[in-house]
């Protein structure tokens, strides 16, 4: 019981965490205008999330790639939305 309800809680931290990007990009995509997202923080975002996946192969930790997977899907997307309205 008590590890189901650690893999609940991984599960759903991974979630939230990976969708924290979603408003961001709602936001880009309405206004057109993305000069103010740093460009900086989310090349290191999306290397940072690439090294949790790395790190989830190697522990052969499922929530922790797919979580990871789809931050790294919506990062990516947020990216490439900045160099498109950027400066």
């Amino acid at each position: 019981m008590a590890n189901s309800m650690v893999e609940i809680l991984g599960i759903g931290a991974g979630i939230i965490t990976s969708v924290s990007s979603l408003p961001q990009m709602i936001k880009i995509i309405r206004e057109k205008k993305a000069e103010d997202v740093s460009l900086k923080m989310l090349l290191l975002l999306i290397l940072g999330v690439g090294l949790w996946i790395a790190y989830g192969f190697f522990k052969n930790d499922i929530p922790i790639i797919v979580t990871n997977i789809l931050s790294l899907g919506i990062n990516i997307a947020v990216l490439v939305l900045r160099i498109k309205y950027g400066d």
